[in-house]
C-alpha cells in the first residue's frame, strides 16, 4: 500500500497538483461544486495510477485541482462504493493520497434517506456521528504505523472545529442544517420497511451507502473531516413508496445549491 500511495502522489505532483490544502469528496448528484473551482488540472480516474474507476453512471470520475476562495482544493467528482465490488482499501485509497499530498482538511458530501421524519427531503444534515453496518472496515489487515495507529480513537469522528464552523455558517446564511447520525449500509438495494424501523431504532437519522470508510481512514491518518448529507428521500416505513431515482437526483441537484454555499463559505473561512 505504501508504495502505491507514494507512486500515485508522485504522479499527481508531476502533473502539477502541488500543496492542496482541502480535499473534497462529492457524492451522488452533487458534482456541481466543481463549477466554483478555478480549475488548474483535471484528470480522469482511469489515467491515475492505482486509482479505482467509478462505475456509477452519475459519478463522473474526475479528480479536480484548482483554487476556490483563495485555497487550493483537490476534489473528487465521483466516489467509490463498497457495492461496486471494490475493497475497503480501494475505496479509501484517495484519502491516503490526499493526506500524502499535504491536504489539511477533508470535506465530504453524500445523498441519503431520512428515517428521522423531522428531516424533510431537500434539506441538509451535518454528520455528528455514524454507525458502520457495511460489514467490513478499511483498517482490517496489517497496520502501517506511519499511516496511523493500530487502534485509532473514534470518539469524535467528525471534527468539532469544522462542524462548529458549518453550524455558524448555516445560521448566518439561513440554511436548514440538521445535526444527526448517519448509518452506512452495503446496498445497492434500498432498505425494506423492517430495515428502516431497525435502523431508526438503533439511533440513526439518515441512511446511505458511503462516507463511513473514508471517515475512518481520515481519522486513522489524523486528517480532520466534516460531512454533510443531502436528504433526497423520506424513509417512512408506514408510508413507503417505490424508489424513483430521477426524483432522488432532482432533489439532490436542488439542495446542492445550499451545500455549495456551505462548503464555499467554509473553505474561504479556513
Amino acid at each position: 500500500m505504501l508504495d502505491k500511495i507514494n507512486e500515485t502522489a508522485n504522479f499527481l505532483k508531476n502533473e502539477g497538483i502541488l500543496n492542496p490544502e482541502i480535499g473534497i469528496i462529492l457524492g451522488t448528484g452533487l458534482g456541481k461544486l466543481v463549477d466554483e473551482i478555478q480549475i488548474e488540472k483535471e484528470l480522469d480516474y482511469q489515467g491515475i495510477p492505482n486509482f479505482p474507476v467509478s462505475t456509477v453512471e452519475f459519478h463522473k470520475g474526475k479528480l479536480i485541482y484548482g483554487r476556490m476562495n483563495g485555497k487550493y482544493v483537490l476534489a473528487m467528482q465521483g466516489r467509490f462504493h463498497y457495492y461496486e465490488g471494490y475493497t475497503m482499501q480501494q475505496i479509501t485509497f484517495p484519502v491516503r493520497v490526499m493526506k500524502a499530498l499535504g491536504v489539511k482538511f477533508l470535506l465530504i458530501s453524500n445523498a441519503g434517506g431520512a428515517m428521522n421524519l423531522d428531516f424533510k427531503k431537500g434539506s441538509l444534515m451535518l454528520l455528528d456521528d455514524h454507525i458502520n453496518l457495511l460489514g467490513n472496515g478499511p483498517l482490517i489487515g496489517p497496520n502501517h504505523n506511519n499511516l496511523g495507529p493500530r487502534f485509532p480513537d473514534m470518539s469524535q469522528p467528525y471534527s468539532k472545529y469544522l462542524n462548529d464552523k458549518l453550524k455558524k455558517i448555516a445560521k448566518d446564511l439561513k440554511i436548514i442544517l440538521h445535526n444527526g447520525v448517519y448509518v452506512a449500509v452495503a446496498g445497492p438495494n434500498l432498505e425494506t420497511r423492517a430495515e428502516y424501523r431497525f435502523l431508526r431504532g438503533i439511533g440513526a437519522d439518515v441512511v446511505g451507502m458511503s462516507t463511513v470508510p473514508e471517515v475512518i481512514v481520515a481519522n486513522h491518518a489524523g486528517l480532520p473531516c466534516a460531512a454533510v448529507t443531502v436528504i433526497t428521500d423520506e424513509c417512512d416505513p408506514g408510508n413507503l413508496q417505490p424508489i424513483d431515482l430521477n426524483d432522488i437526483l432532482a432533489t439532490a441537484a436542488k439542495a446542492e445549491k445550499d451545500l455549495i454555499r456551505l462548503f464555499s463559505t467554509l473553505i474561504e473561512d479556513l
